[in-house]
């Protein structure tokens, strides 16, 4: 009776066997897997903590549905749910589902090990691939009274998308950044790299005010949390070189809820950034005219011409090409210390008014962004030679003008000391790179402007042009 052999069809047999390897994979050995690879990376964050001067938050660890869920059941979104629910006449679970696409398209899912392991070792290589990199701060002392537990919103102005690669690796070794980033980022695989790294997603100029609430929201449980957050004032890139007029948008979402009294801390802290070349500085100034944008192919043979000039090149060639990065630190803006002196209480502001106030705090933010631009050798040629009259001047008289220049500077109250000022290799270097790129012709050593790239000469100069324009006013503004 029990000897008897029962025959099933082979492709059943195979079947069964897929299932029984299934459920062991996800009932034994996927778990554990999970739980070693979670071990691993909890004591990774514990020993990257260690060395942190601003500690990974609680809320940068937790998992993303979590926050995601906080998101939809968030007490201002679903009373804006409600209204628009009844204005609208919209049921709610339509908006409901709509704030949880807008909550999974915004929230980040932050991975320690992938920043600090994977993107911090990649900036590093990127950022001294290109260029020689300079960081200086206004008060050192100031920086390293930050209070450990305060939330620090990096001020930044936004000079190239090598911005992020830059500051990021700065300041890795002190803190992680979550930056606010565009759509233009939201393709795979670099989606999930950018979300990995702590990075949230923004809709530049979204008027949906559902979307806005979510993202409000958001920002706002970011900085109640102390996730470390870096803005860039100007809300994109500087297309003529100067800095632009301060958007308001991040900063309202930061302060129309704090209450300096109770809320943890909010430290602004201004970094100015600046290069001796732009990579793409011509795209910028032709961003109005579209005709002249180049297209998939031709980004693609300008990427592959950057990797056959530079992937083989040595350091010195390369830092010769392309000169300096810079990165300035100004004087950290404590709101505590800020509301306290002036009796601000920003939750307690009607719209109107707190927009007039928030707009104060980001002029003087601009301001103190200014006080700290660095004074690189190109930009400092670039005025030079187009405040000569499109005079013919030889080499050593540029860098003759060129130490007057930044004397002056100085004397005006530029964040430079004399020490500090380039030395004649470097501006002949600086000189050099100007030449190679057409924007100054020369001839026997007879240096002048080349008129048909005056426009991008005077690009690197409005780097500056608010110290050698009017220095002593900027000065005693940023005092004051």
């Amino acid at each position: 009776m029990f000897s008897s052999t029962v025959s099933i069809p082979t492709w059943f047999f195979l079947l069964l066997l897929a299932a029984t390897v299934y459920a062991l994979v996800m009932s034994i050995l996927f778990p554990g897997f999970r739980w070693y690879v979670s071990r691993r990376l909890n004591k990774a964050v514990d020993k990257i903590n260690t060395g942190l001067q601003i500690k990974i938050r609680p809320l940068q660890q937790t998992k993303r549905q979590v926050l995601i869920d906080q998101l939809m059941f968030d007490q201002d979104i679903l009373a804006m749910i409600e209204s628009l629910s009844k204005e609208e006449s919209i049921p709610r679970e339509v908006l409901q589902q709509r704030v949880r696409s807008y909550a999974r398209e915004i929230v980040p899912s932050f991975n320690a090990y992938v920043y600090f392991r994977v993107f911090y070792w990649l900036a590093k290589k990127v950022a001294r691939f290109m260029y020689r990199v300079r960081v200086a701060a206004a008060d050192p002392k100031s920086l390293r009274e930050i209070d450990p537990e305060s939330t620090v919103v990096f001020v930044m102005n936004h000079r190239s998308n090598m911005d992020y690669v830059l500051i990021s690796y700065l300041v890795a070794e002190r803190v992680a950044l979550s930056y606010a980033a565009g759509e233009w980022a939201r393709i795979f695989p670099l989606e999930m790299l950018i979300r990995a790294m702590g990075a949230f997603f923004v809709r530049r100029g979204s008027q949906n005010p559902l979307y806005r609430k979510v993202l409000e929201r958001y920002v706002y449980m970011a900085t109640q949390s102390g996730v470390c957050q870096a803005v860039f004032l100007e809300g994109g890139l500087s297309r003529d070189g100067k800095l632009a007029e301060p958007r308001l948008g991040f900063l309202d979402y930061i302060l129309r809820n704090y209450d300096w009294q109770t809320d943890r801390n909010i430290v602004f802290l201004p970094a100015s950034i600046n290069y001796d070349q732009v990579l793409e500085d011509q795209n910028l100034l032709n961003w109005d005219d579209k005709s002249s944008r180049p297209g998939l192919i031709e980004n693609v043979r300008r990427f592959w011409r950057f990797l056959r000039l530079n992937l083989f090149a040595g350091s010195r060639a390369r830092w010769r090409r392309y000169g300096y990065a810079s990165v300035n630190f100004g004087i950290p803006v404590s709101m505590v210390d800020y509301c306290s002196e002036r009796e601000l209480e920003f939750n307690h502001l009607d719209k109107e008014t707190r927009f007039t106030r928030v707009k104060t705090l980001a002029d003087e933010l601009m301001d103190a962004l200014r006080y700290v631009m660095p004074v690189l050798p190109v930009p400092v040629i670039a005025a030079v030679m187009l405040s000569s009259d499109d005079e013919v001047l030889t080499s050593l008289e540029i860098f003759s003008r060129c130490d007057k220049f930044i004397d002056d500077l100085i004397e005006g109250g530029a964040p430079m000391k004399t020490e500090e000022k380039p030395r004649q290799a470097t501006l002949a270097n600086s000189l050099n790179i100007l030449t190679k790129r057409k924007l100054l012709t020369e001839e026997d050593d007879h240096y002048r402007v080349n008129q048909d790239h005056r426009k991008l000469l005077a690009y690197y100069a409005n780097s500056i042009d608010h110290w050698w324009q009017n220095p002593a006013a900027l000065a005693s503004t940023t005092e004051s």
